[in-house]
């Protein structure tokens, strides 16, 4: 699994804290640009994804903070999907600055799939060779 999808967001005053840094809850917000970005790239809108009356469901969100993102910088989310399983996959970032290529943080989100009823299912089996393409 080779292939990711990449995508640069602006930081932006309301992202920051009183320190001028970007607060930790904005990585999340990123994370999901870089999420969305990266269905999209697979051919699996998140649209086309909720239209089916699926979603991907977030069970567990892991971050780890090397440094600082400021307001105004612009980072760069990197996103892949590290692990396909037939109900649950896990999709692995890493976040840098755009303009030095610092590395600012990783980060692991571990998705499961709920199905129209609202329980876990499995994923359609053709949405499970694209998610694979995307790792």
């Amino acid at each position: 699994m080779t292939k990711s999808q990449a995508v640069q967001i602006p930081v932006r005053y309301a992202e920051t804290d009183a320190s001028g840094m970007a607060w930790h809850g904005s990585y999340a917000a990123w994370l999901e640009v870089g999420r969305v970005k990266l269905l999209e790239a697979l051919g699996l809108p998140y649209t086309q994804v909720q239209a089916a009356g699926y979603a991907f469901v977030i069970a567990e969100l892991q971050v780890r903070y090397l440094a600082p993102a400021r307001f105004g910088d612009t980072v760069v989310v990197q996103a892949r999907f590290s692990e396909v399983g037939s109900r649950a996959a896990t999709i692995e970032y890493e976040v840098r600055n755009a303009a030095t290529g610092q590395l600012l943080a990783t980060a692991r989100t571990f998705h499961v799939c709920l199905g129209p009823n609202g329980k876990v299912t499995s994923f359609p089996a053709e949405w499970i060779e694209r998610l694979r393409a995307g790792g």
